[in-house]
């Protein structure tokens, strides 16, 4: 491999002084063979050992310049730059390539010499077709199409170690890199954000200095609620934890402070800690660029790429099965308060066709079959609490102080204020939502019947567990007879902002959706069917939930930063509504029960249910939560088999007797 790897080092290196083809196309690869030399410049500092951190912020600044907005824009990354430079397909294609390069930076500061081998070899594969085909009419027609022939076979013939490595990454315990960086580095040296070969700007180093000023006692009090939250989680769902051997940590970079004691605490309960790459963040300095590639895949997906993926995949789970078994689940470190930006699209992206979103809908499903048999979803577990960015402004340390005060709220008072409500609720055939304020929900909620009322309940009481920060009641509706409107003025879900957010239902599933984000219904549907029907026709509401948590609700306005909130705290700052999987797919044969004792039996649908016949109908693969604010809430309220109406919230205050309590942040 380091024979390999000095020959196409050379080559590229030639490259950036070669004049063979036309202007247009040399100056593109030599473009590329100069940021291919500053991976190698980056690579060859590490030899030597550890980078001070002025040295390496000055090196980092070289490699992800193309990345940044303001120079992104007249760079090859950009596909509408490439496009302009060397036309439409030539230009995506070569774009899309250099986007892939780019994963080397990451391979030389994880020493994966074979991954940064593999892609260098890539690069001078697709160079030399071009070189080939370099006479003749229609030449670089030709030459392109070879050179997308070469690029599908690297991902077809290379997923094996891909896919392998990143199976191996998340069951076993994980004692290289990230691992070292954790417990091993001088975190008062900030230099050490640079060794994970990510794009280090404001919110990491900020995040590090912060977290670096706060005592141990408030790192261990944040530590804690994180770590009890994943232990409570088996508990309350009455899993064995004795049976794991692992729990997965995902983090932003810049908290590993938090995440070394978090490791010390799993160590306490007999867990090691597993770190994969993809679940390190970095918030991105540029979403535009993120966007404009999101769909460079459509250049290789096709069946045989896929059912080869999937094929390495079983093999890769085969060889750590043991491991695999003892997997706990996932412990997750969100942030929110990026800067928000306005997202365009541009016709030169590449774009999955129609086919291609089917295949990626299949390929998913597959794929969590898969991982399920190998890690059985009834036996794990999880955790997710969320922390503020340094970019979410000014006020950042006053916002994080109110963000741990809302993760660490008295569950207590919240499990019996929620007990209040679904006591009520459980009176329900089904539920009535509607808007207010400009708002144009309106819509008619089915709910599952109860058996036995002393035993048996229809809303889960959601505390402080696996889903911090406390306060929602929720359930899986029925879809028949589930109709009507749902609208949001604004939201953003994910890193997407929705504006004017409209869906309309029959029998629980979507019949038509709309926004207002685009100039045209085409675009805006587009949006939606990509980033929240995830390219599914339909989907169903698989969830329907109150959020009571208004302290968060109340902190939203106070510091204006409700639309920066991540859905874990939006879900909680007001009624929602979640279309896809049911809160409980892969286990809703598992009992589950509220602090009450009462067994929360609406966890099915009529489209869930099909697992017992058809999993591959059952199941989505996404869930998303839309949430309407207080302020465009009218009425939530239960109509009873007699007729009765019985009030929960009216003109956006809880009713419920006993509830008051959650009013108080609202007035």
């Amino acid at each position: 491999m380091e024979e390999r790897f000095l020959l196409v080092r050379e080559r590229i290196e030639e490259i950036g002084k070669d004049n063979i083809l036309p202007k247009e196309y040399q100056e593109y690869f030599r473009y590329v063979s100069v940021f291919l030399g500053k991976v190698f410049d980056y690579k060859d500092r590490l030899a030597k050992g550890k980078l001070a951190e002025a040295e390496a912020k000055e090196l980092f600044k070289g490699l992800y310049q193309d990345t940044e907005v303001g120079v992104y824009e007249s760079s090859y990354l950009s596909p509408s730059f490439a496009v302009e430079k060397l036309g439409s397909e030539q230009g995506a294609f070569l774009s899309a390539l250099y986007s892939a390069l780019r994963s080397t930076i990451l391979w030389v500061a994880e020493e994966k010499e074979e991954f940064l081998t593999v892609y260098l070899e890539l690069f001078v594969q697709i160079y030399g077709c071009y070189v080939a085909e370099s006479e003749g009419e229609g030449a670089y027609e030709y030459a392109l199409k070879e050179a997308k022939e070469v690029y599908y076979y690297f991902w077809h013939d290379y997923a094996e170690i891909f896919v392998e490595d990143n199976v191996k990454s998340l069951v076993l315990p994980n004692d290289g890199l990230y691992y070292d960086i954790i417990m091993n580095s001088d975190l008062t040296d900030l230099s050490y954000l640079y060794r994970y070969g990510k794009n280090i700007g404001k919110n990491e180093i900020e995040m590090a200095e912060y977290l670096n000023e706060l005592s141990q006692d408030e790192i261990n009090t944040m530590a804690k609620t994180f770590t009890e939250g994943y232990r409570i989680g088996f508990e309350t769902t009455r899993k064995d934890i004795s049976k794991k051997k692992t729990a997965e940590i995902r983090y932003p970079i810049g908290m590993e402070r938090m995440v070394r004691q978090a490791i010390l605490n799993f160590n306490e309960i007999g867990l090691k800690a597993s770190i994969t790459r993809s679940g390190i963040d970095t918030n991105t300095k540029n979403k535009q660029y993120e966007y404009d590639h999101k769909d460079d895949k459509a250049l290789y997906y096709d069946k045989g790429y896929v059912e080869r993926k999937l094929e390495v995949l079983r093999l890769a789970y085969e060889e750590v099965k043991d491991e695999a078994r003892v997997y706990g689940g996932p412990a997750v470190i969100e942030f929110f308060g990026e800067l928000k930006v306005k997202l365009e699209n541009h016709k030169e992206n590449v774009v999955m066709s129609e086919d291609q979103n089917h295949l990626n809908v299949y390929d998913q499903s597959k794929s969590s079959s898969i991982t399920r048999e190998f890690i059985p979803g009834d036996e794990r577990s999880f955790t997710i609490i969320a922390f503020p960015l340094p970019t979410i402004g000014d006020n950042f340390r006053e916002i994080f102080a109110k963000t741990m005060e809302i993760n660490t709220l008295d569950y207590r008072l919240y499990r019996d204020i929620q007990q209040k409500i679904i006591d009520v609720l459980d009176e329900g055939v089904y539920a009535r939502v509607k808007g207010c304020n400009g708002n144009k929900t309106d819509i008619k909620v089915m709910l599952h019947p109860l058996s036995d009322k002393s035993k048996e309940t229809i809303f889960e009481n959601c505390v402080a567990d696996v889903n911090i920060p406390v306060g929602e009641v929720f359930t899986s509706p029925v879809l028949e007879g589930t109709e009507g409107c749902l609208f949001v003025s604004h939201v953003y879900l994910g890193d997407y902002e929705f504006k004017n957010l409209e869906f309309h239902f029959k029998d629980g599933k979507v019949t038509d959706y709309t926004c207002s984000n685009f100039d045209t219904e085409e675009e805006n549907k587009k949006f939606i069917f990509d980033n929240i029907l995830f390219h599914h026709e339909t989907l169903p509401i698989g969830e329907f939930a109150i959020g009571t948590n208004t302290t968060a609700y109340r902190a939203g306005k106070d510091y204006q930063i409700a639309d920066k909130f991540p859905i874990l705290i939006a879900e909680k700052t007001g009624p929602h509504f979640a279309v896809g999987d049911t809160c409980y797919s892969y286990a809703e044969d598992i009992p589950m029960y509220n602090p009450d004792g009462k067994e929360v039996v609406a966890r099915d649908n009529s489209i869930s249910i099909l697992r017992k016949e058809n999993p591959d109908k059952a199941y989505f693969n996404c869930h998303t939560d839309i949430t309407i604010p207080f302020e465009e809430l009218g009425e939530i309220s239960v109509v009873t088999k007699d007729g009765d109406v019985l009030p929960i919230i009216k003109d956006g205050k809880f009713v419920v007797e006993g509830t008051q309590e959650l009013n108080k942040p609202l007035e």
